[in-house]
Parts: structure tokens; C-alpha cells; sequence
């Protein structure tokens, strides 16, 4: 079955460029042109990856990727200015799995949509075993991917639920920013360590009553995180 792709972008002319360029790669391509489009249109499809510009009509790329997060999984790559680290970190904080800057190699954009994709059907055909981890007053049911905070359900991002499984099923154990790195986001992934540092900090603000005082997830300093159990 073709890879479905959404490549959202308001200048029609990379619109069309990416599109010609995954189709000959057999995948199955849509285009929309705004945020209000692109929300509609990723809310009524099933893509296996989401292409996302930053600047956009409507709803910005931010505002977009921020809805998508509250309600679906779907892995999304945000375009952004060349050099505006604040935008890579922006769309981070806001549950982007990557960022590309502009302009781009399109060899690079399939690279990337290719590497995440594989990722992610990865993960999927594998059979989670039936477990649910308790610690304190959190609960992770590592078959369905969902945490409780006491009775209420806490929507964690793809990035963020595989960085917690990985601490909480290694508890005490210290990972260091670049394990994580290899480890969550795979060794193929170009970005580096303040995407570790980010989705920490997102985490803690979703499972901690109090972040700056971590109940679960710690800090080691100079060496990196680690699960209090």
C-alpha cells in the first residue's frame, strides 16, 4: 500500500515540486495551501506523514501541528527559515518529530519522510505486550500508549511517550542526552541534543505537579536523565 503524505505549504510552486518528487517514489500525495485547509484535511485522512510549513495563511504551522498533537499521532516534519533555530525549537515544543530548513534538497526531504515512516510502521507491526507500569500516581498501559495522572489521562506526543517508556521500564538508570537521541528519535535522526532537552521539559510540564521539582524524571547533572521509581 502507497504511503499517504499531506505537504502543506502556501507557495504552490514547492507544492508542486515535493508532490511530483514523492509521486515517482509511489506515494500518494495531497496538497493544501493553509492551516484551516491543512487541519480539515489531516482530521479527515489517514497520512502516514504530515509536511508542514511553518508560515502559513489562516493558521500558522505552529497553531496547526499544536491541534493535530491534542488528537492524533501522526508524524509531522515542519519546514522551516533557514537558520531560525527558534521555529526548530518552537515546532518541537509544539510535538513536531523533525524540522527541514528552507531551501532544502528534496533528496533530504525524502530521506527524512522515509526514515520516520519506516519508524513508525516499525513500531506498529510489532506486538506491545499487554503490560501497565505503576509508579506513585501514574500509569502507563505500554499496549494502548496512554498515561494516567491519577484518573485523568494525560495526551502525550509519539516522541514523548516512547522517551517516558524508555525511562520508566529503565528505572534509576541514567541515560545521557545523546543515548537518548540514538536510542528514541534512531541514529539516522540530524538534529541534536536540545530535542532531548525540549521534549524533557514537555514531558515534565504533562506528568510533574510540579516541574521544577521532578517527582519521575530527574536530572543527573552533567551526565543527563534518568526514572526515579
Amino acid at each position: 500500500m502507497a504511503n499517504k503524505v499531506l505537504v502543506v505549504d502556501d507557495e504552490k510552486l514547492i507544492v508542486k515540486g515535493i508532490k511530483f518528487s514523492l509521486e515517482q517514489d509511489n506515494m500518494e500525495v495531497d496538497a493544501a495551501y493553509d492551516g484551516r485547509q491543512a487541519l480539515e484535511m489531516a482530521r479527515q485522512n489517514d497520512y502516514d506523514i504530515i509536511l508542514l510549513d511553518v508560515m502559513l495563511p489562516e493558521l500558522n504551522g505552529f497553531e496547526v501541528c499544536q491541534m493535530l498533537r491534542e488528537e492524533s499521532d501522526v508524524p509531522i516534519i515542519m519546514l522551516t527559515a533557514k537558520g531560525d533555530d527558534m521555529d526548530k525549537i518552537l515546532g518541537l515544543e509544539y510535538g513536531a518529530d523533525d524540522y527541514i530548513t528552507k531551501p532544502f534538497n528534496i533528496l533530504e526531504v525524502k530521506a527524512r519522510i522515509k526514515a520516520i515512516i519506516r519508524r513508525t510502521k516499525k513500531r506498529a507491526e510489532k506486538e506491545p505486550a499487554p503490560r501497565t507500569i505503576v509508579s506513585g500516581d501514574m500509569k502507563i498501559e505500554l499496549d494502548s500508549r496512554r498515561v494516567f495522572i491519577g484518573e485523568k489521562e494525560v495526551n502525550l506526543t509519539a516522541k514523548e511517550f516512547d522517551l517516558l517508556e524508555l525511562l520508566i521500564t529503565n528505572p534509576n538508570k541514567v541515560f545521557n542526552r545523546e543515548n537518548l537521541l540514538d536510542l528514541v528519535w534512531g541514529f539516522d535522526y540530524p538534529g541534536d541534543v536540545r530535542t532531548v532537552d525540549v521534549h524533557v521539559r514537555r514531558l515534565r510540564e504533562k506528568i510533574e505537579a510540579n516541574p521544577s521539582e521532578p517527582k519521575y524524571i530527574h536530572t543527573k547533572w552533567g551526565v543527563g536523565y534518568y526514572f526515579q521509581k
